[in-house]
């Protein structure tokens, strides 16, 4: 019994003996813990919305024909440039013109027919009126002649259409623009009967292109009409396409429960580098300031541990003194809600040995960076967290057990080595 408990003071007194050990060297400055800075830069920062889209040209036209047929004759081909108006291919006339002469000979046989109808009705009055002819027969002569007029506006609309029919057998560019795709050959029967084939797609000029990009709906409320726009095609990477919001979409995308609106972005194209069909990677500019400091976002959340304010000597502000809450939970990345424009902060600025606290107020953020304005120079080193080493006292007591090995680049409490890696 006695040897049970002699072996229990022994492991007690160890650990004690282990911890006290392990606070010592923490409270002189463990160096094996390091401070990870950054400069305070002054320069631009932008805010943007980032989306997808897809390069179009302004306006594209399908054109098709009104009647059916073999295709004779094609004039153009990809690529090629069109005026408005230019005959771009033709369709065999044989048969519609067969039916245009079909059409004139009915129409001179109604003409002539209503000519007879005419001078019998003229003769036919002239009696009537001398109470020579019978009412009945005047009337009989009068409906055929109104009969016959109405037959040959019928044969007229008829020979007409005809004509029109063959006029489609020439299929003209609607609009002034490239050809940018072309559905038909020399030889192929195209069939209009239940719904128009397109022969040919135009696109107008390709020196003024839109974009049609899809936004988050989480973002979608800090786009608007006239904002600057940036944005790169895989074709050219590294090199910016500028643009401008000329629409927002109303109707709402809904893909796996993901909704998205249809925003329009007008682009110049002088260089026709941007073609039909580009996947365009966008930056949609909400905000941009010039000249302006900032510091990275980890800055605002490194708060010093007990082990650095002892080893720097640090002077804590009101807000910290006491809440050990705040102290000693940095982390290695910025997370929570982003701070608001206007809200004021405090970051750590190293001076050679020493850190300080500075009062700050945040303005605008990229997600990475954020605008600071407070009392301190440009090139000041600001503290983003530490680097914390094999701690020395852990690894040289025997009494203090090891806490899954030693520690590579990490960033956790911020003193007395307490923190964990996340």
């Amino acid at each position: 019994m006695k040897k049970k408990t002699w072996v229990i003071i022994i492991s007690v007194l160890a650990l004690l003996g282990g911890g006290y050990y392990a606070f010592r060297s923490f409270s002189k400055g463990d160096s094996g813990i390091q401070l990870k800075t950054a400069k305070i830069e002054k320069g631009k920062l932008t805010v943007s919305v980032t989306a997808t889209g897809t390069v179009n040209a302004l306006f594209t036209v399908l054109v098709g024909t009104q009647v059916s047929g073999t295709i004779s004759k094609i004039y153009v081909d990809y690529n090629s440039h069109v005026k408005e108006g230019q005959i771009i291919a033709e369709i065999d006339k044989t048969y519609l013109l067969a039916s245009v002469e079909d059409a004139k000979a009915t129409l001179d046989r109604t003409r002539i027919q209503m000519e007879q109808f005419k001078r019998v009705y003229d003769r036919n009055k002239k009696l009537f009126d001398e109470k020579v002819l019978s009412q009945m027969e005047y009337d009989q002569s009068l409906a055929d002649y109104e009969t016959s007029v109405t037959t040959y506006h019928s044969a007229e609309a008829q020979y007409n259409r005809a004509l029109i029919n063959l006029r489609y057998a020439t299929i003209k560019a609607p609009i002034s623009g490239v050809v940018i795709s072309r559905s038909v050959d020399v030889g192929q029967t195209v069939a209009a009967s239940f719904s128009t084939p397109t022969l040919f797609t135009i696109a107008n000029d390709l020196t003024q292109m839109q974009v049609q990009a899809s936004v988050d709906e989480a973002d979608i409320g800090q786009v608007k009409v006239g904002q600057e726009v940036r944005f790169t095609v895989d074709a050219y990477p590294g090199t910016y396409f500028k643009g401008k919001v000329n629409q927002i979409r109303l109707l709402a995308t809904n893909v796996s429960n993901v909704v998205t609106y249809t925003v329009i972005i007008d682009v110049s194209n002088p260089d026709l580098k941007i073609l039909p069909g580009m996947t365009a990677n966008i930056n949609i500019i909400i905000e941009e300031k010039v000249d302006v400091f900032s510091v990275p976002l980890n800055a605002l959340k490194f708060t010093p541990g007990e082990g650095l304010i002892k080893r720097y000597h640090i002077s804590l502000p009101d807000s910290l003194k006491g809440n050990k809450e705040k102290r000693g939970a940095n982390k290695s990345e910025f997370s929570g809600p982003l701070p608001k424009e206007g809200q004021a902060k405090v970051i750590w600025i190293k001076n050679a040995d020493t850190i300080r606290a500075v009062n700050i107020v945040v303005g605008i953020n990229d997600g990475s960076s954020i605008e600071v304005k407070g009392e301190f120079e440009e090139g000041d080193e600001v503290v983003t967290g530490v680097i914390q080493t094999q701690q020395q006292a852990t690894s040289q007591n025997p009494f203090v057990p090891q806490m899954g090995g030693g520690r590579g680049t990490g960033s956790g409490g911020g003193g007395g080595g307490g923190g964990s890696r996340r």
